[in-house]
């Protein structure tokens, strides 16, 4: 999914690139990605003048595509908006156009076709990624090449430290049994 275009409306509002209770004109849009850069550029344009229902429309290179949208009551006051995804006719926060689709879609609609990259990870890759996380939790400005397991930092509590300490050992014997089975296999030849 992450290698894919997120149209997310409450972050488009956020920004400030559509309004609810205004038709705003045609504005450019761009995805961008950490390492490579600018990955797309497009215009939208919405119409979000109506108490319940509107239109958001999206350019991009052929793509040219119209989103029904929706608002709904909140409970303590207010309307939050919606898509409407153009195939599971379902209500969305958020659509995707992963890479090679030809239009932006709920999540749901691509089912098994998609997913994130983490999904894909075995234990060992796991365990490594879990170990690292711990691991930037803890160390703030030290070099984390010089611990094996940080210092428990000034500011938290002895219990949450320990918590981490103990779902960090079980990461380490999740990546010794793994490096176990493998010696195994390699001398069963």
């Amino acid at each position: 999914m992450q290698d894919g275009l997120k149209l997310d409306l409450n972050r488009l509002v956020r920004k400030q690139f559509i309004k609810p209770g205004a038709n705003i004109g045609v504005r450019g849009i761009t995805w961008t990605h950490s390492y490579w850069g600018e990955v797309a550029t497009g215009a939208i344009s919405a119409d979000m003048s109506g108490q319940a229902d509107g239109w958001f429309r999206i350019q991009l290179g052929s793509l040219d595509q119209r989103i029904i949208l929706v608002s709904r009551p909140r409970h303590f006051g207010g309307r939050q908006w919606y898509f409407v995804c153009p195939v599971m006719n379902r209500l969305a926060s958020v659509l995707w156009r992963p890479a090679g689709a030809i239009r932006f879609c709920s999540r749901q609609t691509w089912g098994r076709q998609v997913a994130y990259h983490s999904q894909f990870n075995d234990a060992t890759n796991r365990a490594h990624a879990g170990k690292a996380r711990i691991k930037s939790r803890l160390i703030a400005n030290l070099d984390p090449d010089e611990w094996d397991f940080p210092p428990k930092p000034k500011w938290m509590r002895w219990a949450t430290y320990r918590r981490y300490e103990v779902r960090y050992d079980q990461l380490e014997d999740v990546l010794d049994s793994g490096c176990l089975s493998l010696v195994a296999k390699l001398t069963a030849k």
